[in-house]
Parts: C-alpha cells; structure tokens; sequence
C-alpha cells in the first residue's frame, strides 16, 4: 500500500468518526410517533382502549396531516385509523402532551387531543356524531363530529391512505356539536389559528399603545425606563454551550493527525 492511500484511509477514518459524533436527527418527527401508557381505560372514536402501552403517530401521507393511526406498543396491531382537525395551542410543550374531555359518572375518559413536542398545532379527534354531543354537553364545548356510520371505518386495517374506507372517512361532512345540542360548521366552531392570533395581536397592540400613552404623561418616569432598557443586554444569555463538542473534535483531529504523522514516518523508515 502506497503513502498517498495510507493518507487517504487514514482521513475516511477521520470523516466517519466524525460523522458518528453529530447530532442524528429524530426519525419520528415525520410521523409524530409518540407512546403513551395508560393505567386506566381510555375512550377513542368509536372503541375503547384497555389500560396499557399504545403508540399515537400520524398516517403516511403528504396530503393528509391529521390522520392519526393508534397502535399496540409494539405496532403489530392497528386499533385503528382516525380523522381529526387541528388543535391550536400558543406556547408548544417541551413533551408529549395528551389531553382528555370530561366524561359521564363511570366512564372512561375520552381522548380530545394530542400534541407532540415542540408543535403549536396537535390534532383533535373527531367522534361519531352520538358521542360527540354526549362529549359536547358534558364538557359544555364544542366537539368536532363524523356521521355514525364512520365509526366502523375506523377500525377496519389501512395500510394505505387510498382505501375505500379511509376515502369514504375523509369525504365524510365533519360538522361540530354544541353542549346546546345544536350542529354548526366546523369553521364556526374552530375558527383558524389565524384569526384568533390577530385577535391575541391586536389586543396585545392597544396594550402596548396604552402604556405607551401613559409613559409620556410623565418626563421623569419614560427617562427611567428608557434608561433601565439600554442596560439592558441585546440578547438573553445562552443556557448551553457547544465547546465540550468543539473540543472532542479538536482532540479527535489531533489524535488522527498524530496517526497520519506515524504513518509518514514508518514508510520513511522502510526507505
């Protein structure tokens, strides 16, 4: 083996320890997988689950990104395939959050939506059109609803989108109940994130506005402030730092390029 391809294993060998040192990306964040465990029954559309392990991800799909498939916890069996609608929330968790309607004395609760981390939107099942109102007056909110006979869609097997009962699921009318018992448009129950965000916005501006006006009927009080805010520093101090990884790759570069120096020297050697 000549010296010019002892340089060159010795740098692949450099490039793959390298490799196995940064940050891997998270596999289930395409498809949200998150497991949940459960010490007491939990109802979903359409059936309910026994206590235990069960895994929450969304369907395989680009076009559809609210479908959620709950499987055992080793996801060799599908319990079932289920419609839902965005759920909006301001401030995304650091974790897995579910959470769960109120229910009737004696029964199980009822799954309302899941969130994985990180996410501002989770996904809010929708129910059979009976359950729902029952879940709508009970929590005295509205429940997204399905036609009843699309519960029985729900649990039959899908391995693809495209299956008749999962079509006939998503061209089902979703409507939404109301703890009157009255049925309105999903949209006129669940305005879009959009709207309720300018809504937060403009409210937080007239906010802004006030105080401001307040500030300038008094000289001495806006100087002060405006003092207090250039102390301030430009941006929040960093609650973690990269050298300890900058450092281990420093070392791993030198030790490989002691590793190239031996090598040269050995061939010089032989010479």
């Amino acid at each position: 083996m000549n010296h010019r391809n002892l340089l060159v294993l010795a740098c692949a060998g450099l490039l793959g320890l390298l490799g196995a040192l940064a940050p891997k990306a998270k596999a289930d964040v395409w498809n949200q997988k998150t497991t949940f465990t459960f010490n007491a029954p939990v109802e979903i559309p359409g059936q309910v689950l026994s206590p235990g392990t069960y895994v929450f991800k969304l369907a395989d799909s680009q076009a559809d990104r609210n479908i959620v498939q709950v499987y055992n916890k080793d996801e060799t069996h599908l319990y079932g395939t289920f419609l839902a609608i965005p759920d909006y929330h301001l401030r995304p968790a650091g974790r897995p959050i579910i959470t769960f309607a109120e229910r009737a004395a004696g029964a199980p609760e009822a799954v309302k939506a899941w969130f994985y981390p990180g996410d501002n939107y989770g996904h809010e099942f929708v129910y059979p059109k009976t359950k729902a109102l029952e879940l709508a007056k009970a929590n005295n909110q509205p429940v997204a609803s399905m036609p009843n006979e699309m519960a029985a869609n729900t649990k039959m097997p899908a391995t693809t989108m495209h299956e008749p009962h999962v079509m006939a699921m998503k061209q089902a009318p979703l409507k939404a109940e109301q703890s009157n018992q009255q049925e309105v448009e999903i949209s006129e129950a669940f305005p879009p994130a959009q709207s309720t965000n300018q809504s937060a916005q403009s409210a937080t501006q007239r906010h802004t506005t006030e105080s401001a006006a307040n500030r300038r009927s008094t000289a001495n009080h806006e100087t002060a402030n405006q003092q207090t805010a250039a102390n301030r520093p430009a941006t929040l101090p960093k609650t973690a730092s990269p050298l300890p990884l900058v450092a281990l790759i420093g070392l791993v570069s030198l030790s490989a390029a002691g590793g190239v120096r031996f090598v040269r020297a050995a061939l010089n050697q032989k010479r």
